[in-house]
């Protein structure tokens, strides 16, 4: 087999969560009192950059607006992670079949994320009877890193994890903006856009998909 491993990028790889997301932060700013609504196209523009503090950040300088970005984030990921627990979620199509190839064949799997450790665990929870965390060889999270995505910190911490050289691997994204993660610390990338990146060209990628299969590992 010519990988050794398969990296998902992001909670967004594994579920549809834009919209989850997108309405968790509406929530968010309603209960800090503050007039801000993020439709889909607004969120569509906002998802090109990585973080949702930063996003919160961004707008409030466009809007001439001094906020708590940090506090809106983390309720923002409060009502996220309550919500998808309550609601279980499903795994994106295709998505059980590839974890399944890979334990088939003896390839490692991993989740290198900078989001928070509260929405990795929430995910983990919302899909308990469909993956465990016990099928990754190592799931990363915003607290084992200084920078968040799209720099590579997370992604050269999975492969010092995995003990492994980044030919070794093959990632997965779900945007391109995270993708610049993995290209950055050498590892090649499928692109696996959701709902709110479908139109995006993911040109550092070496092939977007719909679907997850095993002809990726032929790549």
């Amino acid at each position: 087999m010519k990988y050794k491993a398969l990296i998902f990028g992001s909670i967004g790889t594994l579920i549809e969560s834009s919209d989850i997301q997108r309405n968790s932060f509406n929530e968010a700013f309603k209960e800090a009192g503050l007039d801000w609504y993020w439709d889909e196209q607004d969120y569509k523009i906002l998802l090109k950059k990585s973080g949702g503090t930063k996003r919160v950040e961004d707008f409030a300088e466009k809007n001439n607006v001094n906020v708590n970005a940090s506090k809106i984030r983390n309720r923002k990921t409060e009502i996220f992670s309550s919500f998808i627990m309550k609601n279980k979620q499903k795994l994106r199509k295709s998505v059980n079949g590839i974890i399944n190839f890979t334990k088939k064949n003896n390839i490692k799997l991993a989740l290198s994320t900078s989001t928070t450790i509260n929405n990795v665990e929430a995910v983990f929870k919302s899909l308990s009877n469909q993956i465990s965390k016990d099928d990754f060889h190592f799931i990363g999270n915003r607290s084992l890193v200084k920078n968040e995505k799209p720099n590579p910190e997370i992604y050269k911490l999975t492969l010092e994890k995995l003990n492994l050289e980044p030919d070794n691997c093959l990632a997965i994204e779900d945007t391109e903006e995270s993708s610049k993660s993995a290209v950055s610390a050498g590892i090649k990338c499928i692109g696996f856009p959701g709902d709110y990146h479908s139109d995006d060209s993911f040109e550092m990628c070496i092939k977007k998909v719909k679907i997850l299969d095993q002809s990726l590992f032929s790549l």
